[in-house]
């Protein structure tokens, strides 16, 4: 076989690989496609329509995208405790019918009080619908991987990829729908979920809940009990604002460098496209040199990705020739600590689970993130302001967050707490 014909036979093994999975999973997996085609009809084109055809002002419309965001990710550990007590499939069922409601109301809105309601729905929609196929996700495929099937940390590698996919094509496809109104987007992805509440009706079966009719605060604090797992999701935490950064920080260094964010599609695109290379290739990797090295070595990759900026930033100089190629460099190796860290990460977590209450501990997860947040972008957006901080600054503060991150989980690590995944 040539050195070309190589990588070929690779790309086309993530297809043969996906394949030979279950259809279950083939379904819960092609489901992160659908919702991001979805979500990414509308998303990336809502803060415009806000204020440019309802006229809202630009405090009106960062309160109506941070309470959705915030009903999304705090909001994380509701639905991860509905799965556990009444299954996966009916919570899924309900956050399709939410995310359906919440984009007919932004596309029919003409006031405040409709749009925040709209904007609330599709977040808490979220909050249902993922806890929900990420737990059901890993519990069959840790079944599966026991019958001899692939590693579950593979199946989440596919779940990336096939999500990365989605927020490629979804925002194309509202591009061309925008030509007749953000009213025809929004019907169109209310559309898409119906077809996923339909697909999942017929086809997901379902799972008896583990934990029927037990006290929700049971659940909750079985998990905090988990002194192993909260400190690991409070280390984990920071990859959530890591990421966001590619919508706050990104952004404002393309203006420092370049006066516009012209670029700022194309490195999205970037980041996509490196996903759906390279991302299962990645995970294996990662499994080959463990869990807990892999999870480290992602959380160093993202530092290093804020430290590019800042070091751009104190030498000028050093961008005169290539003012992105500070921009770029931190897209790539942020993108290549999430490859690299989150697949592995994903499957740890039904371990230091015990294998028991996975909605919760999936919800617990994301809400964990979803405070850093919170909370994290707050203090950077205010650093951002060449008012506030000098302009290295806000990188530095960020570069911390992975490194933390990388101490706390290489400290479990070496207690015995994080076992290589398999």
């Amino acid at each position: 076989m040539t050195a070309t014909a190589e990588p070929v036979r690779r790309r086309f093994g993530v297809l043969r690989d996906f394949g030979r999975l279950p259809r279950v999973v083939q379904l819960l997996v092609l489901t992160q496609l659908a919702f991001n085609i979805g979500f990414y009809m509308v998303l990336p084109y809502l803060a415009t329509h806000l204020t440019e055809d309802l006229a809202l002002g630009g405090a009106v419309v960062g309160l109506v995208l941070g309470l959705r965001t915030f009903s999304q990710q705090g909001l994380f550990v509701v639905g991860g405790t509905l799965t556990d007590r009444i299954g996966a499939k009916p919570v899924v069922l309900a956050g399709c019918a939410l995310r359906v409601a919440g984009f007919v109301l932004l596309g029919v809105a003409e006031s405040l009080p409709v749009v925040l309601a709209g904007a609330l729905l599709t977040g808490f929609a979220a909050a249902l619908f993922s806890p929900a196929v990420e737990s059901y996700l890993a519990r069959e495929a840790g079944e599966q991987a026991e019958a001899g099937g692939p590693p579950r940390a593979d199946v989440f590698a596919m779940l990336a990829i096939s999500g990365q996919v989605g927020t490629v094509v979804g925002p194309l496809v509202g591009a061309a729908l925008l030509v007749a109104g953000f009213r025809l987007s929004c019907l169109v992805a209310a559309a898409v979920f119906v077809l996923i509440g339909l697909a999942h009706l017929c086809w997901l079966p379902r799972r008896t809940a583990q934990h029927a009719g037990e006290p929700v605060l049971a659940g909750w604090a079985e998990v905090v009990r988990n002194r192993r797992f909260m400190v690991f999701a409070a280390g984990y935490s920071g990859n959530l604002l890591c990421y966001n950064q590619l919508y706050l920080a990104l952004p404002a260094e393309l203006r420092r460098a370049t006066g516009s964010q012209a670029a700022l599609a194309w490195l999205f695109v970037l980041a996509s496209v490196m996903v759906i290379i390279g991302q299962l290739s990645a995970t294996r990797w990662g499994r080959r040199i463990g869990a807990a090295r892999a999870i480290v070595l992602g959380f160093g990759l993202m530092a290093g990705s804020f430290l590019t900026v800042a070091i751009a930033v104190l030498l000028p100089g050093s961008t005169a020739a290539a003012p992105l190629w500070p921009a770029v460099t931190m897209v790539v190796l942020l993108t290549a600590g999430e490859m690299l860290a989150v697949p592995v990460a994903q499957d740890l977590v039904p371990r230091l689970a015990g294998e028991r209450r996975l909605g919760v501990y999936f919800g617990v997860l994301s809400s964990a993130g979803g405070l850093a947040v919170l909370g994290g972008s707050t203090v950077v957006g205010a650093l951002l302001d060449p008012a506030v901080a000098a302009p290295a600054v806000p990188w530095l503060v960020l570069a911390t967050v992975p490194a933390v991150s990388a101490l706390i989980i290489g400290l479990l690590a070496r207690r015995g707490v994080l076992t290589a995944s398999t």
